[in-house]
């Protein structure tokens, strides 16, 4: 019985310590990542579940033009110059938004990791390359970089989406490589390297998971930098011509500025709610996941 009790003790405090070092990290800032993850999510759901709950086309132009918000109960954001209704676009974009957010910001991952992964841990020639060529893109505007891709490859969302990656992969390959960098010389590397391991699962299964940390964190920032991005090219008239999109909305809406202000400041309130609770988000998990964060 004394030997069961003892077998189990170092499992059951280990248990107890990740228990308790989950709720102090959730104490410090309960209140802020809730209210982040909360937005966040009833965004998510309105940009999924919305269409359905709200079946009315973005691009229907069956009500009087330029009604104010409270106006007309059906239409009770107000609609457009067109008629077309603001609470229908402002569903419809979100889930154009958060499309082009969140597969630019996993595909600008994706390119970001590899390069910086393959940078970092085999470093001399390739690791020359590889920074040559992340400083390139560096030294270009991103956002006019933005533009001309999606001038000459056309306003499409698939387009739009990977033009967007092309331009914010290089931070995430910078801080990918200086973590492998660092990971490199470790004692749990070198022996398995020693062993004779391969590259490829030395990087994937060895390096790259204790490199993470700091890249998913920046992807919170690059998933609304991405929103941004998309909607200033939406109100610079570059946007998928076939979606709506919150940026559309504003670009469509600023001529009426002085008559019909709901139709700019709706959509700019929806970018700007989603953006903060992106990066709420965003902060909570440097916050978990940084140890000087969690030991403050």
């Amino acid at each position: 019985m004394t030997t069961s009790v003892s077998k189990q003790h170092p499992r059951s405090m280990s248990r107890m310590l990740m228990l308790r070092s989950l709720s102090s990290y959730l104490g410090r800032s309960d209140a802020m990542l809730v209210a982040g993850v909360s937005v966040l999510s009833m965004i998510v759901l309105c940009a999924i579940f919305g269409p359905m709950l709200y079946p009315i086309d973005p691009w229907d132009m069956d009500a009087t033009p330029l009604l104010l918000p409270g106006e007309d109960w059906r239409h009770f954001l107000g609609t457009d110059a067109m008629g077309r209704d603001v609470v229908a676009g402002l569903i419809h974009g979100a889930r154009t938004s958060l499309i082009i957010g969140f597969f630019g910001a996993a595909f600008a991952l994706m390119i970001g990791i590899t390069i910086g992964s393959l940078s970092g841990y085999f470093r001399g020639w390739v690791d020359d390359l590889l920074m040559r060529i992340t400083e390139i893109y560096q030294t270009i505007p991103i956002f006019i970089f933005l533009i001309v891709l999606v001038a000459i490859f056309g306003p499409k969302l698939s387009t739009i989406t990977w033009a967007i990656a092309v331009v914010s992969w290089p931070p995430v390959a910078r801080i990918t490589r200086a973590e492998f960098l660092v990971l490199r010389e470790r004692e749990f590397v070198q022996a398995s390297i020693l062993l004779g391991v391969g590259d490829l699962r030395i990087i994937c299964r060895e390096v790259l998971p204790n490199a993470l940390p700091p890249v998913i964190v920046l992807g919170s920032i690059v998933t609304a930098n991405s929103i941004l991005n998309e909607t200033a090219l939406a109100f610079l008239g570059l946007g998928d011509p076939n979606v709506i999109s919150w940026g559309t909305m504003i670009g469509s809406g600023r001529e009426y500025l002085r008559t019909a202000w709901h139709l700019s400041a709706i959509p700019g309130v929806a970018i700007l709610v989603t953006v903060l609770s992106i990066s709420t988000v965003g902060e909570w998990m440097n916050q978990m996941l940084n140890p000087k964060g969690r030991s403050a």
